[in-house]
């Protein structure tokens, strides 16, 4: 039997007790004694039960009633997350829906726990970006075997195949890298996320293509493995001492570009001058920085527009469950004043 798909009929049969029991046991009710609870609350916990959803919608629409929307954000803090949160809000509202939103802090075990409160929640579908470690995804089949819409954005589940919005990553990256080089750069360093996720990929080979293209190799003394600026500030002094320097920085996001920014800057160099720099994201911290950051701009708003969108339309019937929903949302690079 499958973990995901257990039911009360499922715990009856296998302690031998009807299925009025089961319910009324999981519902704390006096009428069953303490030890049969335990006994009965112990195996569906151990079997991963949740409360039937897929039952629930057949009996009584829920999936047309529930206006409730899970969404998974890996950090609150990202400005990228927070718009495309924005975005998701604002077509929910739209459409008479309210969020459940949660935080993931990019880690495995609090995703899979969040999915679970979604599913005992009722929630009529689910948004998510996974978290930095997921490896499993047994949490998002659950989800999937309910029955409910599941929708990926920007960093997407690649063991499932689901409804997903991304960006342009490699294009993005490409344009970036391919601009740094036309204004002269030769020695360009990529700080990215772990090749383990899907942007991570894209992005490098975006870079590496832009290379390439102009006839340069990519050289593994200019790559790193780092997303954020703390570790930007910590790496950035050992490339920048070396014998033979970067003359430009591609970064996954704004705040590790930022982070390079300012240790390029109180190392001594100049920026453009000695060093480019460009982002990931053209959030607030852009414009704040001086020089103001050049970046790819994500289009996050955009982004949570459209995975708010197919969801909905699948929950209302407007697009079938089984059609996979694969949209891409166009990058364009923002150019400022940290590149040549």
């Amino acid at each position: 039997m499958a973990h995901s798909t257990i039911t009360m009929r499922d715990i009856a049969e296998a302690l031998g007790v009807s299925v009025a029991t089961v319910s009324r046991a999981l519902k704390d009710s006096p009428r069953i004694s303490a030890e049969q609870r335990d006994r009965i609350k112990s195996y569906a916990k151990a079997h991963d039960y949740y409360p039937n959803v897929l039952a629930e919608c057949l009996r009584s629409n829920v999936a047309r009633s529930s206006r409730a929307i899970g969404v998974i954000v890996p950090q609150f803090e990202h400005f990228y997350f927070s718009s495309v949160l924005s975005g998701i809000n604002q077509e929910a509202m739209s459409h008479g829906y309210t969020l459940m939103v949660s935080e993931s802090l990019d880690e495995y075990e609090t995703e899979a726990l969040i999915c679970k409160r979604f599913l005992e929640n009722r929630v009529c579908g689910v948004i998510v970006s996974e978290a930095k470690n997921t490896v499993r995804y047994d949490h998002f089949k659950r989800i999937l075997d309910c029955h409910m819409p599941l929708v990926f954005y920007d960093r997407i589940c690649t063991g499932i195949n689901c409804d997903r919005v991304v960006v342009d990553d490699y294009q993005g990256a490409f344009n970036a890298v391919n601009y740094m080089i036309e204004r002269g750069c030769r020695r360009v360093a990529f700080y990215g996320s772990p090749m383990t996720m899907e942007i991570s990929k894209n992005r490098y080979n975006g870079y590496r293509d832009a290379l390439l293209h102009n006839g340069l190799e990519p050289d593994d003394r200019f790559f790193r493995i780092c997303d954020n600026r703390s570790d930007a500030e910590a790496i950035t002094p050992e490339l920048l001492s070396q014998e033979e320097i970067p003359d430009a920085f591609f970064a996954v996001n704004d705040d590790t570009a930022i982070g390079i920014l300012y240790t390029a800057k109180r190392m001594g160099y100049r920026v453009p001058e000695d060093i480019s720099i460009c982002g990931f994201t053209n959030g607030q911290r852009a414009v704040a920085s001086d020089p103001m950051l050049t970046t790819v701009e994500q289009r996050g708003q955009r982004v949570g527009e459209e995975a708010a969108n197919i969801l909905i339309s699948k929950v209302e019937g407007e697009l079938p469950m089984e059609k996979i929903e694969k949209r891409i949302v166009r990058t364009r690079l923002v150019i400022r004043g940290t590149t040549r």
